[in-house]
């Protein structure tokens, strides 16, 4: 009678372990998953930094987006690879030249980021 018991507590405690794990490994996918729907678009610009001072007229404006299904440079549509890197070339005006790139996820959050450069 014991030993059956013993069984039987045993088998309970590892159903309850078993469906633990299981239950929190579910949670964290969908947790990580989930980030990216809840952090919304993102667009950092790496190049040229902005507010810098330039001596040639064309320029390439490189950098990363994430969580994006449309990007934009200046109205204009720009394309990323597989990791998000986007690379394009723009002519600048002489002076003062303001580049707003714009970024939209599937859910049409935007975000936008304004580089302010002169061209001397």
């Amino acid at each position: 009678m014991k030993n059956s018991l013993r069984n039987k507590n045993l088998k309970t405690y590892l159903k309850f372990t078993l469906i633990s794990i299981f239950a929190i490994t579910i949670f964290g996918y969908a947790f990580f998953q989930a980030r990216n729907i809840i952090s919304g678009p993102v667009v950092k610009i790496h190049t040229p930094l902005n507010g810098a001072s330039v001596e040639h007229s064309l320029i390439n404006i490189e950098g990363v987006a994430k969580n994006i299904s449309h990007i934009s440079m200046n109205d204009r549509q720009m394309f990323t690879d597989e990791e998000g890197e986007f690379s394009e070339k723009l002519l600048l005006s002489y002076g003062y030249n303001i580049i707003t790139v714009k970024a939209k996820d599937r859910f049409g959050r935007e975000t936008k980021k304004t580089l302010e450069l002169i061209y001397k």
